[in-house]
């Protein structure tokens, strides 16, 4: 069951990486340089903000995940992933993308857990997409308007939900019972990076102030796996 998933996920992500590209460079062919202040609407600011909110989520696992940060700086979401798939154990694909390589191994000890931290960052980036979202549709009005399909928006709009399809990948290995599984992801398809925020607080809520941050990436049984391991590195 693992082999076929994980070939599956990698087949995903090169799927997606190769059609960003190639939606990249159709757009610089067609519509010049996306440096422009006229494409600078107020939909298409909203839908950056949105953009750059799930990728900062992807960022922060990617800087746990790289012990490189100029590595990990440079590296997209469907490009790390497919990387990813292709260097791990394949016994459990998921959990060994997620995990960092040393906390398998005897790991120093744990730095003063995040948690509380990333409580509020996230939280402070939820209500911020929120606002923007409010604004946006009180001084604009509905987003669902042919005019704004322009070619970089439509471009800036498949970016996104590449995006979200990475971060659907966590959600399904994260979640237990499918139903809940399918909320959220039609949550994230609907409502972007304030279901992202949401799901990531209510996330960390489930740890304690003293749990490693990086706790949160597991499900429920690889979580406490990587909780012992943790406690045991602390107490040496």
């Amino acid at each position: 069951m693992a082999i076929p998933l994980s070939n599956g996920l990698r087949a995903l992500f090169l799927v997606l990486g190769c059609l960003m590209v190639a939606t990249l460079t159709y757009t610089i062919y067609v519509d010049g340089s996306p440096f422009r202040r006229d494409l600078l609407t107020p939909w298409m600011i909203a839908t950056l903000v949105d953009f750059y909110i799930n990728t900062i989520a992807l960022a922060t696992w990617i800087s746990y995940k790289e012990s490189n940060f100029i590595t990990a700086t440079v590296l997209d979401s469907s490009a790390n992933m497919l990387r990813k798939h292709y260097n791990e154990s394949l016994q459990d694909p998921l959990y060994h993308v997620l995990l960092r390589q040393e906390i398998k191994g005897v790991e120093q000890k744990a730095k003063q857990s995040a948690v509380v931290t990333l409580r509020i960052a996230f939280s402070i980036l939820g209500f911020l997409m929120l606002g923007t979202l409010i604004y946006t549709l009180i001084t604009d009005g509905s987003p669902f308007r042919k005019e704004l399909l322009t070619p970089w928006m439509t471009a800036t709009l498949i970016d996104f939900y590449i995006n979200v399809v990475a971060l659907s990948v966590w959600v399904a290995y994260k979640e237990s019972s499918w139903i809940s599984v399918f909320v959220w992801i039609l949550l994230l398809i609907c409502f972007g990076s304030i279901t992202t925020s949401a799901y990531i607080v209510k996330q960390l809520l489930q740890l304690t102030s003293q749990d490693p941050a990086y706790l949160i990436l597991f499900n429920r049984g690889n979580r406490a796996e990587n909780r012992a391991i943790a406690y045991d590195a602390n107490k040496c």
